[in-house]
């Protein structure tokens, strides 16, 4: 993944942001690769899914498969490369329905640190972790500044694959402020972008949206698994436009973020 995802633009875009076109994928680098790959940057994406129900028609598999394929456009942009995606997630709270397999965020919070501790072992010091299930973020939160504290010299960020663009911007057909959403226009567009073949539009059903205070199981919400209005609706057009904006949006960051200048020793107390 890579140039395809990007169009015929990807290549200019790379040359500024540092990229080649194509993605870095740490697990088909051998050892002295992923030592000079590490090295080139001193970065690593970590994307961060999730394996739970997504309705009647898009696979277990929706956050794990958009935010390895947001990291995976980023890393071809960028350079930085892409460790192989944490594809379970903080999902118990999807309740009875079926397929879902969840960590405990006690688990999940583990998991990060022991993947960070071993690439910091190995030299690295910055870290994205690219998430793209919303009831991570809490988990992950932890984990940044568990890391944070323990490697003094390490840089550590956790963010959405929408993170850097403003909420608002997000066309989800939400119609309420906290944008809860989940198996709904958004994620089928984007599915039908990327894969297709795992979309079954002909089981497709849509859930009205709510302005709610407090969170919920969702099966204490839906009756199908979807949280969103109009996800017939979804087309392939609209999920490129959103992945797309998704990948250069979080590129620009992250190109400027690993250059970043570090604080200034002298201005400690």
């Amino acid at each position: 993944m890579g140039t395809e995802l990007l169009g015929k633009e990807v290549l200019a875009l790379a040359a500024e942001l540092g990229g080649s076109g194509t993605a870095i994928r740490w697990e088909a680098l051998t050892w002295p690769e992923a030592r000079d790959a590490a090295a080139a940057l001193n970065a690593v994406i970590v994307p961060i899914g999730a394996i739970e129900q997504h309705g009647p028609h898009l696979p277990l598999a929706v956050d794990t498969l958009i935010g390895e394929a947001v990291a995976l456009g980023v890393s071809a942009l960028t350079g930085v490369p892409v460790v192989p995606a944490l594809c379970y997630g903080v999902s118990a709270s999807h309740g009875d329905f079926a397929g879902t397999i969840a960590l405990r965020p006690e688990t999940m919070i583990s998991l990060v640190e022991d993947v960070i501790d071993s690439l910091y072992d190995r030299g690295i010091r910055q870290f994205i972790l690219l998430n793209g299930h919303i009831w991570n973020n809490g988990a992950l939160d932890v984990s940044a500044e568990k890391l944070r504290v323990r490697h003094r010299d390490a840089r550590v960020r956790a963010l959405g694959y929408v993170t850097m663009y403003p909420g608002p911007e997000v066309d989800g057909h939400v119609r309420f402020g906290r944008a809860l959403m989940h198996a709904n226009y958004f994620e089928t567009s984007v599915m039908l972008h990327l894969y297709p073949g795992l979309v079954r539009m002909d089981r497709a059903t849509s859930h009205r949206d709510v302005d709610s205070f407090w969170d919920y199981r969702m099966d204490q919400v839906s009756e199908t698994g979807v949280w969103g209005r109009d996800v017939a609706e979804a087309n392939a057009t609209h999920g490129r436009a959103e992945f797309e904006r998704c990948v250069v949006t979080t590129a620009r960051a992250i190109a400027a973020a690993v250059r970043e200048p570090w604080p200034d020793p002298s201005h400690r107390p």
